[in-house]
């Protein structure tokens, strides 16, 4: 789905960009990134799992904001990956990781997925494509 689509379907809406909340919600990603790896060491992969999606929900939020954007429907976390896949082409692959994280942190979150369900594999790359979405989000924002 292209951008013109995302604003026809009223997923998103212009806004004036915004630098200063793309740079807040970058250090709040980033946080969200540490956050993971401190899960990571003390097993609780799940938590781990859900704040790498965070992180890369965040980053993806910066750059609506860096590029003027802002999710408008109720579906505001799809709305963001929907975003990212139409600015981010090139990076389709950690668009489509990102996409699964967020399906995979509603099920963790309020589906019936039992706790302990994430392995520490799947957590460990989940925060290192948080972290390579990170970087290209950092790369597109500044």
């Amino acid at each position: 789905m292209n951008l013109s689509e995302l604003l026809k379907r009223r997923e998103v809406e212009k806004v004036d960009e915004d630098k200063a909340t793309a740079e807040r919600l970058l250090r709040v990603a980033e946080d969200n990134v540490r956050a993971a790896e401190d899960n990571i060491g003390i097993r609780h992969f799940d938590v781990a799992l859900s704040l790498a999606y965070h992180a890369m929900l965040n980053a993806g939020r910066a750059l609506m904001a860096a590029k003027g954007y802002r999710p408008y429907a109720d579906a505001h976390h799809k709305a963001v990956v929907d975003f990212c896949a139409a600015m981010l082409s090139e990076q389709a692959d950690l668009v489509h990781h990102f996409n699964n994280y967020r399906t995979r942190r509603h099920d963790i979150v309020y589906g019936e997925v039992e706790s302990g369900s994430v392995g520490e594999n799947e957590a460990c790359n989940a925060v290192k494509r948080a972290e390579e979405f990170l970087e290209t989000i950092r790369r597109k924002v500044r």
